[in-house]
């Protein structure tokens, strides 16, 4: 079987990459190869049986058309006109520029807006009250950044991408779903294909699919299996940046004036004593908290936690992740770091997260179950366990995360309030940084690598430009 693109991956980079060939170039001959379902299939079984049942063979949340994209928030990052860098997002604009970076997400806004995103912007008014809130932070040793956001919501993001999927399918790219690629087929040091599996059937059912351009689009869940593929195939690499930290989850009162001016505050800190980078993330305002799942080599699988928020329904209270970003140079797989955090997570806490009230947590103790239930925060995460997040979580990360939350308090009165939820782990697996050209080539000739898996792009607006830079590119 031959192909003159194979893409591996369904997340919104390679669903990119495929629509922005077919614009260009109809008559191509692309297959894009994607472990799990179709997003029409995709449901978490969580919300009904009130605990995670481990879906198998892979996580409906982290797998299938969208990637993990498709159970997120739906959050849209654009940018501010009078930016000359970009501070979110990742690392696009280093390979093809800040105003190439801008004229791509243009693009790919207007894209998304044909689909179905909602016309409205979040961050763009209350530009006056917004300065008020920066200067506050300032003097609080906090960096506040605020990004125009087109917020989808899960709900409506899963429909977006369910009128996308059956573009690319109507318009003649064949979309294998429930297959497995498990490993690169690479000759002289030019990519000639990929080896796969249906991921159903047993490891005797091996097939290859030949092509001379192969894009690697895995997201983050495929960032283990890209770490595989770089050792045995010589791809270059380097070390890359780790997030590690916790869910926070308060009530919508506390965040309601950062809620309304911006819809997702972005702060970022260096707390002492450590000096780390400290950031919030992936704000939800009156959304819920969620548990993912990734497949590992040693406890069979990790659940880890997110938030998402809906357009249809809301919870009452603003759920956040406060990370810590790190770097291991001298450590050769980073990414077995954070899964032993994880496993450790998970073991204490019979295979589910753990939530802790922050009140618990500063006097060392643990939380237990009826005293979440009386609790002035009802925790959304009904399948979390009540325990201590100090007996696995690593001292200077949550050293960090406290530091932080007492600097957050001073612009947001109630940020520290000890009724608040602490859920973990909350981890961001990302590759290796893989070495790119600016073409997005890797040191194989012939195969590419787009979106959050490769260390490239943080975030669904960043993944989909970064797909659609390389169609017109490649």
């Amino acid at each position: 079987m031959d192909y003159d693109y194979v893409i591996v991956g369904g997340g919104p980079a390679g669903a990119f990459f495929a629509y922005g060939v077919l614009q260009k170039n109809p008559q191509k001959r692309i297959l894009l190869i994607e472990r799990g379902e179709r997003i029409e299939n995709r449901s978490c079984p969580e919300s009904k049986m009130h605990k995670c049942v481990k879906c198998k063979p892979f996580c409906n949340i982290t797998n299938g058309f969208s990637g993990a994209g498709g159970g997120s928030d739906g959050k849209l990052s654009l940018y501010n006109q009078e930016d000359d860098d970009f501070y979110i997002g990742g690392n696009l604009h280093k390979y093809v520029g800040v105003n190439e970076t801008k004229k791509l997400i243009d693009t790919v806004d207007t894209i998304y807006l044909k689909f179905g995103a909602t016309k409205e912007v979040e961050g763009t008014e209350h530009r006056h009250e917004i300065d008020k809130i920066r200067k506050k932070a300032r003097e609080n040793g906090l960096d506040l950044l605020n990004v125009p956001i087109r917020h989808l919501g899960t709900d409506e993001a899963h429909k977006l991408y369910e009128r996308l999927e059956h573009y690319l399918e109507q318009n003649g790219v064949q979309i294998d779903f429930n297959s497995e690629v498990i490993d690169l087929i690479v000759e002289e040091n030019q990519v000639k294909g990929v080896r796969c599996k249906e991921t159903f059937h047993c490891d005797l059912d091996i097939f290859e699919v030949r092509s001379s351009k192969v894009i690697v689009a895995v997201g983050r869940v495929g960032a283990d299996w890209l770490l595989n593929m770089c050792k045995k195939h010589n791809i270059r690499n380097t070390p890359s940046v780790i997030d590690i930290g916790v869910r926070y989850e308060l009530p919508d009162h506390v965040m309601e004036k950062l809620n309304q001016c911006m819809y997702e505050a972005k702060f970022v800190g260096k707390p002492a004593p450590f000096g780390d980078k400290v950031r919030t993330f992936c704000q939800n305002p009156s959304g819920f908290v969620t548990s993912e799942v990734y497949d590992d080599k040693i406890a069979g699988n990790i659940v880890l936690v997110n938030g998402h928020s809906l357009k249809g329904k809301k919870s009452t209270n603003t759920n956040l992740a406060l990370l810590v970003s790190i770097t291991l140079p001298d450590v050769e797989n980073p990414m077995e770091y954070c899964r032993n955090i994880a496993r450790n997570v998970n073991a204490i806490a019979k295979g589910n997260p753990i939530v802790q009230r922050l009140a618990d947590l500063k006097e060392g103790r643990r939380t237990w179950q009826d005293e979440l239930q009386f609790n002035s925060i009802e925790p959304t995460l009904k399948t979390a366990n009540p325990g201590d997040l100090s007996l696995c979580m690593p001292y200077r990360e949550m050293t960090d995360i406290l530091n932080f939350i007492e600097m957050v308090d001073k612009v947001a009165p109630g940020f520290a309030n000890g009724n608040n939820l602490l859920y973990g782990p909350e981890i961001k697996f990302y590759s290796n940084k893989v070495e790119l050209t600016n073409s997005l080539e890797t040191s194989v000739n012939g195969l590419y690598a787009i979106g959050d898996g490769c260390g490239l792009t943080r975030g669904l607006m960043m993944a989909s430009a970064s797909g659609y830079y390389l169609s017109q590119k490649i």
